[in-house]
């Protein structure tokens, strides 16, 4: 291992959109709205409204769905998650469209090398 270790890391941005499932919607949803997932920032285009507890399902996969999984782990090939009331139709996409480079340097004041319990 070199002296000075690598400061760098990808993830990808994704996008979010709301798709139409088998049933009919009965949330407030609106078929192709959607938002993107850039970094750490949730992006929205102005007026764009999006459910509060939509997003709360979503949330606990976003950073899961930016990093690198293998090709055959289902984080990699399940793309929809369902709404969360079980009588909506939505599903909201998940969709990784760019991949970005960070620095660990520029994310954290914590040291790299610092070590963690196994």
């Amino acid at each position: 291992m070199s002296e000075k270790q690598e400061d760098t890391f990808y993830l990808y941005d994704l996008q979010v959109e709301t798709v139409r499932g088998e049933k009919d919607f009965v949330c407030s949803h609106q078929e192709g709205v959607n938002f993107r997932v850039i970094g750490e920032n949730l992006v929205f285009s102005k007026e764009t409204q999006f459910s509060l507890y939509a997003l709360a399902a979503i949330l606990p996969l976003i950073p899961a769905k930016q990093r690198e999984t293998a090709e055959t782990d289902w984080m990699t090939t399940d793309t929809d998650i369902a709404c969360p009331d079980p009588n909506c139709g939505a599903r909201f996409r998940i969709t990784r469209i760019a991949k970005r480079i960070f620095r660990h340097s520029e994310c954290t004041i914590e040291p790299l090398s610092r070590k963690t319990k196994d």
